[in-house]
């Protein structure tokens, strides 16, 4: 019986220490938990790096402490640190395989607390998807709270642009497109 206690505490340990993972961004010495689900690494929080063609979610500085900040297309593009990059619409195809598929990764994904109408997530992965919303090209902000818009590289055939879409109302997880002159989240991938 000691025994398997000593290796339950053993592995909680361990559990911990896989998740406490880091990475700090030298441009601005701001912190972001990272996670490895299947055999991608990702940042397991929204980039909050101020850069022109970004904006916090409502318009307010407190909301990017939480959310992170809102990206026009063009600024994601040249956003994420030196080491990680934008991911492109197959590295969302990827993540969302490794979390059960398009009709449930959603649910896995999201963050346990912060959605609209029991909306949460159970976060099974550590990605801790949060609700920040998005900013349409006419600056009007909407969606906090039930929508996470994460940008990817990948373009449109009809000059649109492809990103993940995380909803409240849904356990599933959809790739969508829209203007590259609306603003979204991003997360970023090595």
């Amino acid at each position: 019986m000691r025994s398997i206690i000593l290796l339950s505490l053993f592995s909680l340990v361990a559990l911990m220490v896989a998740c406490s993972e880091s990475f700090t961004d030298p441009r601005d010495g701001q912190s972001y938990d990272i996670v490895q689900i299947g055999s991608q690494t990702w940042m397991a929080e929204n980039l909050n790096y101020e850069a022109e063609g970004s904006a916090c979610p409502e318009g307010d500085n407190r909301s990017c402490s939480k959310y992170g900040h809102l990206y026009t297309w063009a600024a994601a593009q040249k956003v994420c640190p030196e080491g990680w990059r934008l991911p492109d619409r197959a590295d969302f195809e990827q993540l969302i395989a490794s979390a059960g598929g398009m009709d449930f990764a959603g649910e896995k994904l999201k963050s346990t607390s912060g959605w609209f109408k029991k909306g949460n997530g159970t976060d099974d992965y550590g990605f801790n998807a949060l609700p920040a919303g998005y900013r349409l090209g006419s600056g009007k902000f909407d969606g906090i709270g039930g929508y996470a818009h994460l940008w990817t590289a990948t373009e449109t055939p009809d000059g649109l642009a492809h990103y993940l879409l995380l909803d409240f109302s849904t356990k599933a997880a959809k790739l969508s497109a829209f203007g590259k002159d609306e603003a979204r989240s991003v997360r970023c991938v090595k």
